[in-house]
């Protein structure tokens, strides 16, 4: 096969990444392959399990695993990273990655692997969401390995080759803010301006497109009635797609409190909560850029206002969907003048608040003591709306229950 590698990533500082090959497996087996993405990504050739197993190696490919960290359910870990997944490079301006390709330096005690059910989940829900207009990562191929995982019972082991805009997110940006180090931040918002925005200017810029790219992806999320269920911010792709389909899943009714995560007690991420930690994971990126701004008291100031920008693009996206689906130009008007008095009841981010301390973003304990004590009740308090009131109207077109609650971004 042959694909045509850049490797942009590969050329940005070492501290942002480990340089190692894919773990061989037994008998790579392909068992599905994209050829329409693989023709849109200028990919030629028969596909060869072995090269998607990670056997083979491309010619001018560069693999590597990439370092990040991010809150997890609310919770700071100070470094996680690609614990499974390999990216090979990029081909026509996207990431090609192996996920369930072996063990990183960041697999955290992690045996590397994927087993067949979730990479066949995010082949097929990926494309479903890309078919349905919603920005995501893709799958371009998948294969059995041969071999066995162990998870609670032994389980058939696969590999998914995943396409992406690039795999840049918050929690990338978030694990270098913490350490201070403004280098390879600036070396990361070069870069994502540069593949992503090419005319955005500096931190600012870089921001006002993320909020804009993930307000449009939140408002197509809740129109299917998709429920992401592990929404933290080393989840949220600074390129505004859909990543990491874990425990996710559409409603078959509508209900706001919905959610699908076994491990998501307090439905932090349950339906309605969506767009509200959303803006809470921007938040955090706003957090993060604030060490590349030489007049911080301003960056606090348009930083915040950037943030709060959310909910307009929120609602006329949502608006927009809905309305585009009436057949009834009537409909239509009434869907309009309703979207914006959507989510009405969001409380704004006041503003970009200092802490106490002078060394907030210097390390895991600051971020997440910051974290503990925010403004006011933070978005892991989970929905409030009660179930009677759903046989009312949806509450959406509520203004009694506040969505969105000011959150807390910190400065340095």
């Amino acid at each position: 096969m042959d694909f045509p590698f850049e490797n942009s990533y590969a050329n940005l500082p070492e501290r942002l990444y480990t340089k190692l090959a894919p773990t061989p497996v037994k008998t790579p087996k392909l068992i599905a392959y994209n050829a329409a993405l693989a023709a849109e990504l200028n990919i030629k050739g028969a596909p060869e399990a072995a090269v998607f197993a990670g056997n083979i190696i491309p010619e001018m490919a560069d693999p590597l695993a990439q370092v990040y960290a991010g809150h997890q359910f609310g919770h700071w870990n100070p470094q996680l990273g690609d614990g499974r997944a390999i990216l090979l490079g990029e081909v026509a301006g996207h990431d090609v990655q192996l996920k369930g390709s072996g063990p990183t330096p960041y697999s955290r005690m992690g045996d590397g692997r994927a087993w067949l059910g979730p990479v066949l989940r995010e082949y097929v829900v990926s494309e479903f969401m890309h078919a349905a207009g919603v920005p995501t990562t893709r799958a371009l191929a998948a294969v059995t390995t041969g071999e066995t995982v162990l998870r609670e019972t032994p389980l058939p082991g696969a590999i998914l080759t995943r396409v992406a805009a690039s795999h840049i997110r918050v929690g990338t940006f978030q694990y270098f803010a913490s350490r201070t180090d403004a280098p390879a931040l600036q070396a990361l918002v070069d870069h994502c301006i540069t593949r992503h925005c090419p005319d955005a200017d500096g931190p600012q810029g870089l921001l006002d497109a993320v909020v804009q790219a993930q307000a449009t992806l939140i408002a197509k999320w809740m129109s299917l009635g998709f429920i992401h269920g592990v929404m933290n911010t080393d989840n949220c792709a600074i390129s505004g797609e859909t990543i990491d389909y874990g425990p996710c899943a559409f409603m078959d009714a509508y209900h706001p409190e919905t959610k699908f995560s076994s491990i998501d007690q307090f439905g932090r991420y349950a339906y309605n909560n969506q767009p509200d930690i959303a803006a809470w994971n921007l938040a955090q990126l706003a957090t993060s850029l604030l060490q590349l701004m030489p007049d911080r008291d301003a960056a606090i100031e348009s930083f915040t206002e950037s943030v709060n920008g959310f909910i307009p693009v929120f609602q006329k996206a949502y608006g927009m969907i809905f309305m585009s689906r009436s057949a009834f130009p009537r409909f239509r008007r009434a869907i309009w003048r309703w979207s914006p008095t959507c989510w009405t009841g969001w409380q704004p981010i006041r503003r970009i608040s200092p802490t106490r301390s002078e060394a907030c973003l210097r390390g895991a304990r600051a971020i997440s003591s910051s974290i503990r004590q925010p403004l006011t009740a933070g978005p892991r308090d989970g929905p409030r709306a009660s179930p009677r009131s759903l046989t009312r109207k949806p509450s959406c077109a509520r203004r009694t229950r506040p969505l969105f609650r000011a959150t807390t971004v910190l400065k340095r």
